[in-house]
Formats: structure tokens, C-alpha cells, sequence
């Protein structure tokens, strides 16, 4: 079977080319019928269209090098008179829309000329067949460089051969990356069913779908460098198998090629980007650790806080180094995003965890080292669990990503929530919940708000706005805790019975009492507020027991629990 492909492809470049010399045998094979009114308009433009366009050399670009027309095509179509489309099996929601071209070219034994094949996806046409959003057709065809001229025709693949095309497709990083990002940042569900049932074999098996273009070199900018930029301007017709009328109107294609390199370095700045980000995060957790390095000051964090953040880079180097490993020629650049996240998390992230957890556990701190070892394998199982649970639950609810990310990105309510059910003092320093709320909402910032990024994901700007929103909100709130007290913003009226260090101490000895922590006497005739009386009646002066309990909540001469200031 792919012996008589192979004999068949052959025979068919033969042919064209034989038609270059005999002009009768090309109008014969030529694929597209004669359309006065195109022609005419084609004709009074210049177009590639002229009746001896295809005999015609282009002298000015006599190369010794054939032009390799491999690529990405991306540009528009639109129908080629004031038709609105009429079509068995496509049904057009505009005049006019977007549409991608991929190609491979195979040269052949036959010098100038090369085997081609590829894809044509439209968007904007409902196929009435599968009711969905684009329209994708495969091609075969062959090019013919001195002449600048491509000429294709619908291939099905019903012979059961794979295509050759599919191999390239499958390593490419353009495509790569964006089944990657088609996987992980779902689509809708009317999404993923357009993209299943894109392949109108329908209409391939009853429409003679025929291409013809001309391929024009573009001159590139400086920016783009060495690379070869072509542009495909053709026409498309589909006269149908049984001569009963087109399947679709002519439709006019104006595509150009991308710029591969371009897009590497898309890649790339984005996976410096991440590890810029990374870096500034370690930095922020080495100031936090800083500002919360005592005992008391570590049992304020909110161990969930620091946990859920912990999973999120965790989820993120597993994604980044799955990126890498997809994509074999970024593998570099994604592994180093994937190894700054897992520095982050597993490094610093998971010590502060465990900082955090020894400081709410002070009583239990001299228990022997099974009952740590078993409560600490605890932690960690649960840690893990969790996130092998979070990766089951998105792949089960994959169609809802976007909600569950509003969700991981709550990471501050849990903080906000501590400080006030414990009326907690400054446990997070102002530079960590700026630096951490900017460099946290940065990356899907560019996934869902760059209209140019590198997954190719469309920009969804309310989204970004609400997510933008909604963290700015919660690092308002843990700022007003900061500055106003935890519970600034609840009414007193609901707010629980609070501990009074500044009540009044009646002394019926007369004998002078000294502050345990700086030594020194204490006036019970002064204002209440110069000295505080903890629960257990000792008697401190303010400043000291404050710094006091800035490393520990326990009274300082007989170990007491002590309230929240």
C-alpha cells in the first residue's frame, strides 16, 4: 500500500511538471476552474491569479537554493466574491475570518520541486455534521519553487497510510506546547469538542477541495534576524464528486509564516520570567523567616497559608518540568523554571512549615523523639496527600480549572482568619504580603492576560481583573490587621470578651514589686497602662512583657499560657 502511494505521489509531480513544458497538459491538470468575475478582478490587481502566473518565472530572485516553505501559516480568509458561502457541509458565521496553515515539504529527486503536505484549519465555520467551531483539512500537494507556485488537494488518509506530516506536527514545539497548554489550561467543554471533531471527513470524501497559491518572500525585520518569512496568498474551491454544484464558495487564503525563532524566545523569556519570580520568593520567605524567628512569633503564621503556597510550587515545577520534558529543545530553559519552584517549595517553604508546626506543639517539645517522628510522618502524609489529591481533583473537574484556581489563589484567607480567631500581633511582615500578592498573581497574569503568549491561550481580561481583584482585597485586609489590630474591621458588638493586661491593682502591702524580666521596681501608682498583670496577677511593665511575648506566650515566672494582647 505505500508502494503504490509512493508510485502514485511520483507520478503526480511528473505530471505538473511535465505541464511547465506543454501548456495544454498544465491547463488540463491545472485544479482550479475558471471564474470570470475572480479571474477579471485578478487580473486588474496584479494577483497571483493571471492566467500565466504559473509559466511565469520570477527573474528578479533567481536563487541557486530552493525556498523550504515548512511552517506555521497564520493569516485570514475570506470568499472570493460577494457570495455569503453557500455550502453542503459548512456552514459560514462570517464573510471573512482566521485561519492556519501547516505545511512539511519533501523535496523530491526532481530538482525545484517538492512533496507537500499538511493542514488548513478555518475558524468561525460551524461543521453541520458535528456542530462545532473550526474546520480542519488535510492536504497533499506539491510545490514548485522557480515558479513560487503550491498547489494542493484534500487527502483524507483513507488508504490507512499515516501521514508524514504528523510526525513533524507531533515535534514541533508550536504545537507541542500548545496541546501541552490545551491539557493543562482546559478549554470549555464545547472547546474540547470542537477540537475532537474538527476533521471534516464529510466533506473530504464528497468535495474535491483544491488549492492554489503563490509563495512570496517577505522581507524581515532586524528583530527577526536571519529567519526566512514567506507569505502564501491563494484561492480555494471545492467542486463536488457527483457535479452537483460546489460544496463551498471560493474562499480567498492570506496567510504568513511565523517565526519559530520568535517563539522560542517567547518561551524562554517567559521561563526567566518564572525564575526571576522564584528568586524574589526565596528572598521574601528568608525575610518573613526573619520576622518570625522566635517561637511566638512562628505559632502566629497560619500553617495552612504557607502549606497551600507550598503546593501551588509545587504543582508549578511539576508542570514547568513536564513542559520540558514534551518539549525537548526548551528542555533547558523549563527545567531551570522547574528547579527555582522546587527550591522554593521544598527547600525553604516546606522548612518554614515545619517551623511552624514545632512552634504550635510547645508543650509537646520534650516528648521523646517516636512520638516526633510519628506526628512529623503525620504532617508530612497529609502534606502529600493533599497534593496528590489536588492533582486527581482537577483532572476530574478540569472543565471548572478556572474556579479551582480562584480557589488556590484564597492562600490569605487562612491568615486572615487566624489573626482573628487569636488576635494575633504583625505575624506576617508588609514587604511579604506585597512582594508575595505581586509575584504570585504574575504568572497567570501572563498565561490569561497576554494576548501574545507563548500557549497561545486566549486572553480572558474579566477573569484576570477578578483575580487581580480578589488578591489585592485580601493583602488590603492582612494590611489593615498589620496597622489597625486583627480585628479592626469587625463590629465590637460580636466580638468575643478579651483578656484586660491594663486593669487596676489594688497593693495593700506597700511593699515595692519588681518586674522579674528587666529587675527593676515597678509604680502601681502610675497609669494602668505603664504595667500589665497577666492572668496568673504577676505584674510586669508594658514594654517588657510585650517584647516578652513577642517570643513567648508564657508568663515569665510561673509558665502559664498568656491571652493575646
Amino acid at each position: 500500500m505505500r508502494r503504490s502511494a509512493a508510485v502514485l505521489r511520483v507520478a503526480v509531480v511528473g505530471l505538473l511538471v511535465l505541464g511547465l513544458a506543454l501548456p495544454p497538459l498544465a491547463a488540463a491538470l491545472r485544479p482550479l476552474r475558471e471564474r470570470v468575475a475572480f479571474a477579471g478582478a485578478a487580473a486588474s490587481s496584479g494577483s497571483w491569479a493571471d492566467e500565466h502566473a504559473f509559466y511565469k518565472r520570477d527573474d528578479n530572485d533567481m536563487s541557486p537554493y530552493s525556498w523550504n516553505i515548512t511552517g506555521t501559516y497564520k493569516g485570514s480568509w475570506s470568499f472570493a466574491g460577494s457570495t455569503n458561502g453557500s455550502s453542503r457541509f459548512l456552514e459560514f458565521v462570517t464573510s471573512k475570518g482566521d485561519s492556519v496553515l501547516e505545511l512539511l515539504s519533501t523535496p523530491t529527486k526532481i530538482s525545484g520541486v517538492h512533496y507537500v503536505q499538511g493542514t488548513i484549519t478555518f475558524h468561525d465555520v460551524i461543521d453541520k455534521s458535528h456542530d462545532c467551531g473550526v474546520a480542519q483539512i488535510r492536504l497533499e500537494g506539491v510545490y514548485i519553487w522557480p515558479f513560487r507556485q503550491l498547489r494542493m488537494v484534500a487527502n483524507s488518509g483513507a488508504d490507512g497510510e499515516p501521514l508524514q506530516e504528523e510526525d513533524y506536527f507531533l515535534s514541533n514545539p508550536y504545537h507541542l506546547l500548545r496541546i501541552f497548554s490545551s491539557q493543562v489550561f482546559q478549554d470549555s467543554s464545547e472547546e474540547k469538542n470542537r477540537r475532537k471533531n474538527s476533521l471534516t471527513h464529510d466533506m473530504e470524501k464528497h468535495c474535491n477541495i483544491e488549492i492554489a497559491a503563490k509563495v512570496v518572500r517577505v522581507s524581515s525585520n532586524q528583530n527577526e534576524g536571519e529567519h526566512e518569512k514567506y507569505r502564501l496568498e491563494g484561492l480555494m474551491e471545492s467542486p463536488s464528486v457527483d457535479d452537483d454544484g460546489e460544496c463551498f464558495s471560493s474562499i480567498l487564503l492570506n496567510s504568513t509564516s511565523l517565526n519559530v525563532e520568535a517563539y522560542y524566545n517567547k518561551a524562554v523569556n517567559y521561563t526567566l520570567m518564572v525564575t526571576f519570580i522564584s528568586f524574589l520568593q526565596v528572598l521574601l520567605l528568608i525575610r518573613q523567616m526573619e520576622h518570625s524567628n522566635t517561637q511566638s512569633g512562628a505559632a502566629k503564621v497560619s500553617i495552612i497559608m504557607i502549606g497551600q503556597q507550598a503546593i501551588m510550587d509545587a504543582y508549578l515545577c511539576l508542570l514547568h518540568l513536564t513542559a520540558g520534558i514534551l518539549v525537548e529543545s526548551l528542555f533547558n530553559a523549563f527545567a531551570t523554571a522547574a528547579f527555582f519552584k522546587f527550591v522554593v517549595f521544598s527547600i525553604f517553604e516546606m522548612r518554614y512549615l515545619l517551623a511552624i508546626w514545632k512552634a504550635s506543639r510547645p508543650l509537646n517539645s520534650g516528648e521523646g523523639w517516636e512520638i516526633m517522628r510519628r506526628e512529623l510522618s503525620v504532617l508530612y502524609s497529609r502534606f502529600y496527600g493533599i497534593l496528590l489529591g489536588g492533582i486527581l481533583l482537577m483532572y476530574e473537574l478540569h472543565n471548572f480549572l478556572r474556579p479551582l484556581l480562584f480557589l488556590m489563589y484564597s492562600f490569605w484567607i487562612p491568615q486572615i482568619v487566624t489573626n482573628v480567631i487569636r488576635d494575633t500581633r504583625k505575624p506576617l511582615h508588609p514587604q511579604y504580603i506585597l512582594g508575595m500578592t505581586a509575584t504570585r498573581v504574575a504568572i497567570p497574569l501572563y498565561i490569561f492576560g497576554c494576548p501574545s503568549n507563548f500557549m497561545r491561550i486566549e486572553p480572558d481580561k474579566k477573569w484576570c481583573i477578578a483575580v487581580t481583584t480578589f488578591m489585592g482585597i485580601q493583602a488590603a485586609v492582612l494590611l489593615l490587621q498589620h496597622y489597625l489590630g486583627s480585628r479592626c474591621f469587625i463590629p465590637r458588638q460580636i466580638l468575643p470578651e478579651k483578656y484586660c493586661y491594663h486593669r487596676k491593682v489594688e497593693d495593700s502591702t506597700n511593699q515595692p514589686i519588681d518586674c522579674v524580666i528587666c529587675m527593676t521596681a515597678i509604680d502601681l501608682s502610675q497609669r494602668t497602662s505603664e504595667y500589665m498583670v497577666a492572668p496568673c496577677e504577676h505584674i510586669f511593665h508594658s514594654g517588657c512583657l510585650q517584647r516578652w511575648m513577642d517570643i513567648k506566650m508564657e508568663c515569665p515566672t510561673c509558665r502559664r499560657s498568656l491571652p493575646p494582647a
